[in-house]
């Protein structure tokens, strides 16, 4: 099955590849963590991003081909640009961050008030 027959999700720490024609999940792989995935699927390549740490999968297996912990940048959130998608991809990212920014100021108002 090619890249086009599937569809990409990125959900808890896994990406999951569903057939387009009829839904069934064709293959799962679980990254490290359990956090937002964002991902962007180019030529049989799925790049993915969680916790900090990117993973190159091929499209048909969902097997791994490499993984890079990018050690000194921490383990927030990530966007992934290759050519061809240059700025098309950051909406899920953008509006994850916005979210956990929106958490992240009610829990300390919270916190002041207590």
């Amino acid at each position: 099955m090619k890249a086009a027959d599937l569809g990409f999700i990125g959900i808890r720490g896994s990406v999951v590849a569903l057939n387009r024609a009829n839904g069934a999940q064709v293959w799962a792989t679980h990254l490290n963590g359990s956090d937002f995935v964002n991902i962007v699927v180019q030529n049989e390549t799925v790049f993915a991003s969680c916790y900090g740490e990117i993973f190159c999968l091929d499209s048909r297996t969902g097997r791994g081909r490499w993984q890079n912990s990018l050690k000194g940048f921490g383990a927030g959130l990530a966007t992934i640009a290759t050519e061809g998608n240059w700025g098309t991809g950051n909406a899920p990212v953008i509006a994850e961050k916005r979210r956990r920014d929106e958490q992240a100021a009610a829990a300390a108002a919270t916190a002041a008030t207590m």
